[in-house]
């Protein structure tokens, strides 16, 4: 008889493998998108400055998000003198770490064998690979709703485990000053309630303990606390406008304003049912003919370990789905409580579909295999598919080409301030026009800017202009005070911001 792995070594084994797929390629990779070339940005600019309350970007305070991603970059790239790997740390360790929270948690509420089966599960799935190996918040995002629900799951379904209870709830509190949507484990309650309320099976039951469960709130409370305490009173001490603009911003506007009418990626409430789960989703999703039809039936049963994570699932997709802004990575935390509900039924399934057909087992066990190992390879394939940013290329050219002079930049992306080799001078970043660049060129002659061609002809003489290539969706040149057609003149700016990099 095979004597099987004990659970820690099976664990270090699961989260080895985690750190295999999504690591593959560290190193080889670099910010190729705008949130990565941002979120690395504000981080080195943390570093820069030592603005950690309030997080800038290219001198202007960048309200969207809150600063927590944004640490964990900045500090990871003071621990290693690497940002390009700085950025990717995070997602990495979410991996490792949500890896060994998704096999323990299906380990305790069936059996080992579910719970190998449940990470493998969770790194097979598409979402997981496609989020993890970015350098964006989500991928740390899903570390907090996933300790989260890992608490709250020890002590409704497990427990009674108070300590594991608050962890969850520091863990949502962190979520939260992540990005605002990290309390999503709480509605985890709602189907838990009802669950108890039934009798059903596989809930803990605890009457009487109120003072306890209000801790929980306050412990959620004080984890916001660790950077909006400090915040507020940077704010009631110094009282700077933009600073009280930012916390305004960052607490109203970018959370239940956003959520309720989102000025960007609006999508229909189908939007995650349609372009997101059968894709995103796989190979998981092609088992829900059969999964949909086992959980009616456990359902019947009254299995409150299906009926807590399986309403759990539908409720923060639903939460969503209500939003008028989507993206594809916005329902992951959900993947999650999904996979442990379903890993109970993934044996089932396999011997229902190979019981008589040894060697189909064979093959189905091949193509595991195989997906893995591409998942692997394309980590090294793709670094090297996609190339140098092109921004880098650009603002290298910018400074050769202007000898290391001040250069306005006008409806410029994140990119040309991340990779900037001189010093940079802009009005805002959703308000430097073509006319103040004119103006400011005028007054300061040994300047040039750094202008999208689509505006040039606005104010300049194309046959002035330098160009150096395109990147942003858009084609770029320089030029100088003597481009100047004199056709453009330009009200003072509110703000101009100087900036350059150590």
């Amino acid at each position: 008889m095979r004597r099987s792995l004990s659970p820690r070594v099976e664990c270090l084994g699961l989260m080895l493998l985690a750190f295999l797929l999504i690591g593959a390629g560290l190193g080889l990779r670099q910010p190729m998108n705008v949130d990565e070339e941002r979120f690395l940005g504000v981080a080195l600019e943390m570093l820069h400055n030592g603005s950690w309350l309030i997080p800038h970007r290219a001198g202007e305070i960048y309200g969207d998000k809150p600063p927590i991603f944004m640490w964990a970059v900045a500090f990871f790239t003071w621990l290693t003198g690497k940002p390009d790997i700085a950025l990717y740390i995070p997602g990495l360790f979410s991996a490792v770490t949500v890896t060994a929270m998704v096999y323990d948690l299906a380990r305790r509420l069936w059996n080992q064998r579910i719970g190998r089966t449940a990470a493998l599960l969770y790194l097979a799935t598409y979402q997981t690979y496609s989020i993890l190996r970015t350098g964006q918040i989500d991928s740390f995002l899903i570390l907090f709703t996933s300790l989260g629900m890992y608490g709250l799951a020890r002590h409704l379904l497990v427990g009674p485990a108070w300590r594991w209870f608050y962890v969850g709830c520091a863990a949502m509190g962190i979520g939260v000053i992540t990005k605002g949507v990290g309390f999503v484990p709480a509605l985890m309650l709602i189907p838990y309630a009802y669950a108890v309320r039934k009798g059903w099976s596989g809930v803990v039951a605890m009457p009487g303990e109120a003072r306890k469960w209000a801790l929980g709130f306050l412990v959620f409370l004080g984890a916001i606390a660790i950077w909006l305490l400090p915040l507020a009173l940077s704010i009631v001490l110094n009282g700077a406008a933009d600073e009280v603009a930012y916390a305004r911003e960052i607490l109203l506007r970018q959370t239940a304003g956003r959520y309720a009418a989102a000025w960007d990626h609006r999508e229909p409430f189908w939007y995650f049912f349609v372009n997101v789960i059968p894709q995103y989703w796989l190979p998981l999703v092609l088992a829900l003919p059969w999964l949909v039809p086992a959980w009616r039936r456990q359902l019947a049963k009254r299995d409150g370990r299906v009926l807590v994570l399986l309403g759990w699932v539908a409720l923060v997709v639903l939460f969503f789905c209500l939003a008028s802004g989507k993206r594809k990575l916005y329902i992951y935390p959900a993947l999650p409580g999904l996979v442990l509900v379903s890993a109970p039924l993934i044996p089932w399934l396999l011997k229902r579909w190979f019981a008589k057909r040894p060697r189909g087992r064979r093959i189905f066990q091949a193509v595991v295999v195989c997906w893995f190992v591409l998942w692997f390879a394309r980590g090294f394939i793709e670094p090297m598919k996609d190339g140098a940013n092109p921004h880098k290329e650009i603002m290298a050219q910018a400074a050769t080409l202007t000898h290391g002079a001040d250069l306005v930049m006008v409806q410029w992306r994140e990119g040309h301030w991340l990779y900037a080799r001189q010093p940079i001078v802009h009005f805002g970043m959703a308000s430097s026009t073509v006319e103040q660049a004119a103006q400011w060129l005028r007054e300061h002659p040994q300047a040039y800017a750094l202008v999208p061609d689509e505006l040039l002809g606005q104010c300049f003489n194309p046959q002035g202009a330098r160009e150096l290539g395109e990147t942003s969706r858009a084609e770029w040149s320089i030029v100088g005070a003597d481009a100047d057609n004199g056709k453009c003149h330009a009200v003072q700016p509110e703000h101009v911001y100087r900036f350059t990099w150590n």
